[in-house]
């Protein structure tokens, strides 16, 4: 099976880790799930983390075909526009993405959203096909963290985005609009159906209690052994009463609210007000 070039970014305020996934034969390469720093406190916004994946980019002479979100990220912002300003490619989300923005349209009261999903470049069906230069890639639709998440599946890597943590962390929440715990456990089971040798990467690290490091790539394998929410020995129902239980203890992620309306556009800031000035609400006192 194919082998692609993977390289991490990790983003320590956001615990998030962005890929550059490259063709070894064509330099054609795919960014996935890029950040845009964010200082909730100050309101302002900087590419530091992008620049390093466009630094990555240039330095090795790589291409970029795909700029992929693996969801509608609730923890940080995406920095899809200005990868794609620097370095082209297109954007790219699952088709489901249209499901979250309806959910959250009336709650910031987005009167110029359009829940299309065509803030994107394009919309991946199930299933679907696409290629990073020579690289075969399919997707694979794993909701239940949210209903837009996919995976990425490339070569002998998978990119699992928010669905899987490593083994000792768990697995994703479920209890944001459209979630769902017994959907969750289905899409764990397909990604864990890839051959067992298949590289698992994650979006998230948050070091697990006992670990003194940060660790974002796993296997098939090692998920099936040894994951402390989904192993092989976990049933589904012990898994949706442990996940529902989880889930009901949580609180919020701290960038949800920015993260959401930038998101939701496909990682565009909103326009500037009269004042020259861009703004991003907080609805107060909702569900």
């Amino acid at each position: 099976m194919a082998k692609p070039n993977v390289s991490a970014f990790f983003d320590e305020a956001t615990f998030t880790v962005t890929y550059v996934v490259s063709d070894p034969a064509t330099g054609r390469a795919a960014v996935i799930d890029p950040v845009l720093d964010f200082d909730p406190a100050s309101g302002r916004t900087s590419t530091s983390s992008a620049d390093q994946v466009v630094a990555h980019v240039s330095d090795n002479d790589l291409g970029v075909d795909w700029i992929l979100e693996t969801h509608v990220h609730a923890d940080h912002l995406s920095g899809a526009p200005y990868i794609k300003e620097r370095l082209g490619g297109k954007a790219a989300i699952g088709k489901n993405v249209t499901a979250v923005q309806e959910a959250f349209k009336d709650i910031f009261n987005l009167k110029d959203l359009v829940t299309d999903g065509s803030q994107f470049d394009h919309l991946f069906d199930d299933g679907e096909l696409f290629t990073i230069g020579e690289l075969a890639g399919q997707v694979i639709a794993t909701p239940g963290h949210t209903p837009a998440c996919v995976t990425y599946s490339i070569g002998d890597a998978a990119f699992v985005g928010d669905t899987l943590f490593m083994p000792d962390f768990g697995s994703a929440r479920t209890d944001f609009p459209g979630g769902s715990a017994p959907q969750l456990y289905d899409s764990i089971r397909k990604i864990l159906d890839l051959p067992g040798d298949t590289r698992l990467f994650m979006c998230h690290d948050y070091k697990a209690p006992g670990r003194d490091v940060y660790a974002w790539e796993t296997s098939v394998d090692e998920q099936r052994k040894s994951n402390i929410h989904i192993s092989d020995t976990v049933s589904r129902e012990e898994f949706v009463e442990m996940r529902e239980g989880r889930d009901s203890e949580l609180g919020m992620p701290k960038l949800i609210l920015p993260s959401l309306q930038v998101n939701l556009r496909a990682g565009e800031l909103p326009a500037p007000e009269d004042n020259n000035i861009r703004y991003l609400k907080i609805p107060l006192d909702t569900v």
